[in-house]
Order: structure tokens, then sequence, then C-alpha cells
């Protein structure tokens, strides 16, 4: 058995659930039609309760918190004990199912099938739920399993679209995705006019990573059999775009945006068109589609939110503050996000108090740890660096990442102050009690730098890459310093190169691959990574290396260009001014 083959029963229950109830779910009941002129029946009332249960599994599946949802979906059928509701109380079951079986909660899955089936007491979906998932856990033949429910779904004439759509999220589990790819493959051939079918296929390619070329040709014929099939199916077009960009973004944004030229009412095509942009650092274009998005419709907080997000990329504070607070006047909240977005703009801004403030209003989610810690960042900025430590030292964390951070935060701010021997001593304590964190290996390594102990940030960063030798920033850190340090710029080098390599777009390693080459005597070569890095990210360092290749070129106009530039953004900036005061006195 391949290890496709090794997926539980759960999930052969799920397909066929989905195969047998897709046509029924979230249909209202019928009205009685035995007499052409009677009304439809009022629909009986939910208690508010009931109706705040569905409202939160809802929102939990718009959060992509489906475990939440499952539980939400099947206590709300659990109370719905009107006679008249059973069948809107089975189609909640029913979605309380097959969500615990997608998030493995395997004991609810079988709580909310055995209610299922007493509300539904004839639904064949319900029944094989309750007997797949009462088996314990016994495997059989997937392959022959799956291939009998798809035949049972096709033979009924309803089901098997909606089967095969669900076929790759049941197997996305599996660990061999080329083994789950085959499978597919082999469960769609006697399927060849079901445009679903060769989506499953395509799918399935693409979730091996198209490292392999016949799969990732075999996926593109499929996908476009799919759409042979079904013309214009938003699916369908949307995997094919994903298919073209892993070779070429640029053939998937010119497939993607023909496809929104010829369907505009195409809001997912269109969002799927702007992420491509917004990957390509086409900050303008995708603004341009969401505001396009927004202006079809101005009740679209999503749009509003995607345009408020990539003005503040683009630095236009403005533009985005409007449109935040928009959001938050129109009680728009995506689990603290607005107020902290909000926060950094008044940071960025120097309003300091302002940032605080928001700061203080991000109560939920996952940003509330990173604003608390923004706050004694900006307390620091404003002086009063001893009362950031003393905020710092009230926070609790939550496990020993929040911990860590916590002490990194509190050496940033001694740091600040230039008292690298406080931040050293308390890093290194931290590291103590932590010997193999990543994290404080590599702020140990950083402060020791200023210390001018190269031996030590060698070290340290040697049992970094030991620990982690795919860590780019480890990589590119050591490589700088035997560069930028040592006599040693050719070793340096090398390890530069690893870290390029690991992750070819960070600007931080850009300029090193500047810097190294700049060492090296490689004029040219330096230049070119130096200006991609600037234009990556506006940085003082960056800007002073670029500067000073260009005036070691003979291009001295240019050098004090760019410069000059940068020092309207950060005039403080120790090694732009060193720079500066250095070749241009």
């Amino acid at each position: 058995m391949n290890k496709a083959a090794s997926v539980s029963l759960a999930t052969i229950a799920m397909l066929a659930a989905l195969a047998a109830s897709s046509a029924t779910l979230a249909q209202p009941a019928a009205a009685d039609s035995s007499r052409p002129d009677s009304p439809a029946a009022p629909a009986p009332e939910m208690s508010p309760n009931v109706m705040y249960r569905i409202l939160v599994g809802d929102i939990a599946l718009q959060r992509g918190e489906p475990a939440v949802a499952a539980r939400a979906y099947y206590e709300a059928a659990r109370e719905m004990r009107d006679p008249a509701l059973a069948p809107r109380a089975a189609q909640l079951a029913s979605k309380a199912t097959e969500w615990a079986l997608r998030t493995r909660q395997r004991d609810l899955a079988l709580e909310a099938a055995k209610l299922w089936q007493q509300l539904e007491p004839d639904s064949d979906a319900a029944r094989q739920m309750v007997t797949a998932l009462g088996q314990s856990g016994r495997t059989g033949d997937l392959k022959s399993d799956l291939a009998r429910l798809l035949a049972e779904a096709s033979a009924k004439g309803n089901g098997l679209r909606e089967a095969f759509l669900q076929l790759n999220p049941a197997l996305s589990s599996q660990s061999d995705k080329v083994a789950v790819y085959r499978l597919v493959s082999e469960l769609a051939q006697p399927y060849p006019g079901v445009a679903e079918a060769h989506f499953a296929v395509a799918l399935a390619g693409y979730g091996t990573g198209l490292g392999d070329v016949e799969i990732a040709a075999a996926s593109m014929r499929a996908v476009d059999r799919a759409l042979e099939l079904r013309p214009g199916w938003e699916e369908a077009v949307l995997l094919k775009s994903e298919l073209l960009a892993k070779s070429s973004r640029d053939s998937a944004i010119e497939y993607l945006a023909g496809y929104v030229a010829q369907t505009p009412q195409s809001r997912r095509g269109a969002s799927a068109l702007a992420q491509l942009y917004f990957q390509q650092k086409r900050y303008s274009d995708a603004r341009a589609i969401f505001q396009r998005l927004l202006d079809d419709d101005p009740s679209d907080r999503e749009a509003e939110f995607a345009v408020a997000m990539l003005s503040f990329q683009m630095r236009d504070y403005e533009a985005a503050q409007n449109h935040l607070g928009h959001l938050r006047d129109a009680g728009y909240e995506e689990r603290g996000a607005v107020p902290f977005y909000l926060g950094e703009i008044a940071e960025e801004t120097r309003h300091y108090d302002d940032a605080i403030a928001r700061y203080r209003e991000v109560t939920e989610g996952e940003r509330v740890w990173p604003a608390k810690l923004r706050i004694a960042a900006i307390m620091s900025k404003q002086g009063q660096t001893e009362a950031a430590r003393r905020y710092l030292e009230s926070i609790s964390p939550d496990g020993k990442e929040q911990e860590v951070q916590l002490r990194q935060a509190e050496a940033q701010l001694l740091q600040d102050k230039k008292d690298y021997l406080g931040a050293y001593s308390l890093l290194t304590d931290a590291l103590a009690g932590d010997p193999e964190s990543v994290d404080l290996l590599y702020d140990v390594a950083m402060v020791a730098e200023k210390l001018d102990r190269i031996d030590e940030v060698e070290s340290r960063l040697r049992r970094l890459i030991e620990l982690r030798p795919d860590n780019a920033q480890a990589l590119n850190a050591l490589g700088y310093t035997l560069v930028d340090r040592t006599k040693r710029a050719a070793e340096g080098m090398k390890l530069i190169e690893q870290a390029h390599a690991l992750s070819p777009d960070d600007p931080f390693i850009l300029d090193s691959m500047g810097w190294g080459n700049y060492r090296l005597g490689n004029l040219e070569e330096s230049e070119k990574f130096l200006r991609r890095a600037l234009a990556e990210r506006p940085d003082p360092e960056i800007a002073a290396h670029l500067g000073e290749v260009l005036w070691v070129k003979g291009e001295r106009a240019s050098a004090r260009d760019v410069w000059q530039a940068q020092l309207k953004e950060t005039p403080d900036n120790p090694v732009l001014l060193e720079t500066l005061h250095r070749l241009a006195p």
C-alpha cells in the first residue's frame, strides 16, 4: 500500500457524505405542493442562542478557524428541538461533521454524525458517516473505497462533481504528495468528461510543488481540459494562474489580466491578479485593482482593508490612515488589525502619543503581543528608556518564545542608548538559560560585533548555523562580518552566496552581496546588487554602501544624490554619516 493509502476511514466517510448530500445542503425545506393554492408555511423562528451559535460558526470559517466552526454548528444543531427545524438542524449537523473531520476532531465528528442520522434517518450519507466513524480507525483499501464511492455518486446522478472537488482537501494531511497525485489521477480516469475530475488531478499535481517536469506538464493539460469542459470556470482559471506562476509570474499575470478583462465581475480573479502584482512589488497596480473592487462595492470591507494595507506599503500614510479610520468607524475589525496599523502609521509619522494610544486598543488576536512590545520601543524613542524597561518588566510572557522576545526588546532599548555592554549582559544571561535559542545566539552575536568581539561573533553564529544550517540570516551575518571586519573576504563571500541562494530577494542579503563584491574589487557586480537592494528597501546602510561604490567608480554626483535622498529620511544614521564624513567631508 502506498503512503497515500494510509488515510483513515474518516476521509472516505467525508467523501461519502459529500457525494450523497451536496445536492441538498443549505436548501430550504420545500412548501407543501399538494394543493396548488397553498401558501408556503412560515419558517419557524430560531432561538437567539441558536442564531448566535450559527453566527459564531460562520465567522469562525471566515477567520480560518474550522475547529471552532465545527463545535458551534454541532451545538446549534443539538439545540434545535423544534421538529419543523429538523431539516435545517440536519444540515448543520452535516456541516459540523464535515469540519470536525477536516480538523481531525474524530469524537466530535462521530457525535455530529449520530445527531445528523437522528435528524435525518433516511439519509444514506449520515448512515455511511456513522458506520465509517464507528469503525475505530481501521483502514482498508483506500483506492478501492474511494473508487466505489465515486461510482455510487455517478450512478445516483448527483454529488460526483462535489466529491471530486473535495478529494484533495480530504487527502491534504498526507505527506507523500506525489502518491496523492497518482491516486487522484487513477480515480479520475473513468470520468474523462467530468471537468471536476481533471481539476482534481491538476490540483493534486500543484500540491506536489511541480518539481517533476512530467507532473507539471500533466497538471497543466488537466486544468486546460477542465476549462474546455467548463469554459470560464473561475476555480480552474485561478488554479491555472497558480500553475503558471510556478514557472513565470509574468505569464500568470498576463493570463489572469486577460481573464479579468473579459470577466470584470470576477472579484476573486481580480484579487488573485492583485496578489500576483503584490508579489512582484507592483503595489500601485495591486492597489488600483482593489480600489476598483471597492468602487464597485463600497461595502466591501476586505477590499478597503487591502487598499489601506497597500497604501501603507507604498508609504502613502494619509490614504492608509483615512481608509483604516473609515473601517474602524464602520465596525470592521480583523482581530486588532485596524488599531495596530493605525499605531504603526502614527509611529512612522512620529506621532508617538497617538501610536501608544492605538497600540493599547489592540486587545485580541496575534497582534496583542507585538503591540505591547512596540509601546516600550516608542517610550524609548521619547527618551523614557527606564520607564520602558519597567513597562516590559510588568508584562507577563506566555511561553518561552515570548519570554525570549521580552528580553530581546529590553536589550534593544539598551542598544538604542548605545549601552552595548548592558545589552550584552542581559542577552548572555538569557542565553545561559536557553543555550540553543537561535534568536538569542543571533542577538548576542550582533551585540558582540558592536563591542568588537569578532571572535565571539563568529563562534556564536557558527553555533547557530550548526543548529540551523539553512538559516539565511545567520549565514549572511557571518559572511558580512568576515567581509567587513576581517581579511577573510573570499571566505565570507561564500557564506553570503549560500544565504543568497536560500533567500534571493532579501534586501539585506542583496546588500551583503553588493558589499562583498565591493571588497573583492568587483565594482560593476557590486553596484548591480546594491541598486537592487535599495530598490527593495530604502535603508540608510544600503544607501551608504551604494554611494561608496559609486564614489570609488568616480560617479561622485550620483553618490551624493543617493546619500542626500536617504539623509532626508534618516538624518542621524551613524553608518550613513560616517561614510559621508570619510569620503565627502
